[in-house]
């Protein structure tokens, strides 16, 4: 089940303010350029780099679990992409049609569990064409990022179309690799307060290379999004990985 901030719409409404295209956006869109074949935006949200893509060129189709997510991207829209409502684990897609997919936005870290990491990773192969690439990333461990979720450090407030929303963020339970923590929105205009909460999976480098390697793909890692080498001071741990053909 996604968190609120993804299933309510308006908090759904409020992500791509909240989630600004960075250095990670140019990263993909990279790995999108040139490409001829079909690409895949697993967990795509409100579907803003699908649609950044299908503008330039690319034949894109974004998956999701959330109904308020896929709305926006819908409303939106672009002749080359489409939208589907649908699990990762389990994505109704045909065999063997894509050329690129990726998982952007640290969605990879909502796959809790062992199997959910499995399945993942055996259907992004199942999809994938002979050769097609997976990529996606998590935040590295050593990092320690949730050190910064707190209300000091990540308050802010934003505009919206229901006027200024004040957020932030608190850690409720650090039992590694499993990060627990709220994310609050406040309202100013009405005072309504809606809180998400959420579960995020750390796991280590070691552990999504074993993985990579169980669901048949070769692989490689960067720990930023300049394509720096992995080390344990690298907040990212990145993964580009190719479907054996």
């Amino acid at each position: 089940m996604p968190d609120a901030h993804y299933t309510l719409p308006r908090l759904a409404a409020l992500y791509d303010t909240l989630s600004p295209p960075d250095s990670d956006t140019r990263f993909y869109a990279a790995l999108a350029r040139g490409v001829s074949g079909a690409v895949l935006d697993i967990g795509c949200g409100t579907g803003r780099l699908a649609l950044e893509l299908a503008h330039a060129g690319n034949r894109v189709v974004g998956l999701d679990p959330a109904p308020a997510m896929l709305a926006i991207a819908a409303a939106e829209g672009a002749p080359r992409a489409s939208f589907l409502l649908g699990d990762a684990r389990r994505p109704p897609l045909a065999a063997g049609v894509f050329e690129l997919a990726f998982m952007t936005g640290h969605a990879f870290q909502v796959l809790l569990t062992a199997a959910d990491i499995a399945a993942t990773l055996s259907e992004a192969r199942r999809v994938l064409a002979p050769g097609g690439r997976l990529a996606f990333e998590t935040r590295n461990p050593a990092a320690r990022a949730w050190e910064h979720w707190n209300p000091e450090e990540s308050r802010r407030v934003i505009d919206s179309a229901e006027g200024r929303v004040e957020e932030w963020h608190r850690v409720t339970e650090v039992a590694l690799p499993f990060v627990r923590f709220e994310s609050l929105h406040r309202f100013i205009a009405t005072g309504d307060v809606l809180v998400s909460e959420s579960t995020l999976h750390f796991p280590a480098a070691e552990e999504v290379v074993a993985q990579l390697e169980a669901a048949g793909f070769a692989w490689s890692l960067f720990g930023d999004w300049d394509g720096s080498p992995l080390t344990a001071a690298s907040p990212e741990i990145i993964a580009v990985a190719t479907k054996a053909r």
